[in-house]
């Protein structure tokens, strides 16, 4: 079921948003070579408390890090660990905060260095197809509005739009309805109404769109990079509002 967010549920879910937001520039400082990602993970784990929040996504279904940490062919929910990054390669970072029971949820796709100027380019098509994907909102459209133009948007550029994971609703549950996919077909999908509140994540990969997963580990299939960029977004009467 899709919920509907009252005024002051919103007024709670723009303050998670803002701190999610702000954790992802926190940890953003200290992406660099020699660096690792369970260093982040600290850093954004006490970034997040110092804001009155907790970390949504820490022990969620057993997930043992507050940030998912996801390096080159590593699509999303890497587990933060002690490898130290290296020179040219790029990490996803997914966070969450939780304030007074409402979530955030946000990720960014960061270079470790100088990066070549593939991956950049599979970076900001990535983030650029969230922006696409966003014109597509207001009261009435789809969700296969949004979806449709993420795809399209990321094809141009012979990328791989990931099928089997999705965004989805955000509230008081860090995944609630609807499902929010990056590929489809215009004017298909539950219908976007005023004060709904989702995620959208294009998942982008440099190659084929095919994944593997084994259990919470999820890579490109081909071994090629992968890139992620989120942003949690309010639908109003007149478009849409980013929260985080």
């Amino acid at each position: 079921m899709i919920k509907i967010k009252t005024e002051k549920e919103i007024e709670l879910l723009r303050i998670a948003g803002r701190i999610t937001r702000e954790t992802l520039l926190e940890v953003e400082k200290y992406v660099k070579p020699g660096v690792t990602t369970k260093q982040l993970d600290k850093i954004a784990h006490d970034f997040i408390l110092k804001n009155d929040a907790t970390p949504s996504f820490l022990h969620y279904g057993g997930f043992p890090g507050s940030i998912c940490a996801s390096v080159n062919e590593v699509v999303v929910h890497g587990f933060p660990d002690d490898r130290p990054l290296q020179e040219g390669d790029i990490v996803s970072i997914d966070v969450g905060a939780c304030y007074k029971g409402y979530h955030g949820d946000s990720a960014r796709t960061f270079p470790v260095g100088k990066i070549d100027g593939k991956k950049q380019k599979l970076i900001d098509v990535t983030r650029q197809s969230f922006f696409e994907g966003i014109k597509g909102i207001k009261a009435g459209n789809t969700v296969g509005d949004i979806s449709s133009r993420v795809q399209n948007y990321v094809e141009k550029f012979g990328f791989g739009v990931v099928r089997d994971m999705v965004g989805h609703g955000v509230g008081r549950e860090l995944h609630e309805d609807p499902a929010v996919p990056n590929y489809g077909y215009a004017g298909l999908g539950p219908k976007l109404k005023p004060n709904m509140v989702i995620a959208i994540e294009p998942m982008v990969n440099m190659g084929s769109y095919d994944i593997k997963i084994r259990g919470w580990s999820v890579k490109t299939s081909d071994g090629l990079p992968s890139a992620h960029y989120e942003n949690t977004v309010l639908i109003t009467d007149n478009g849409v509002e980013i929260l985080t």
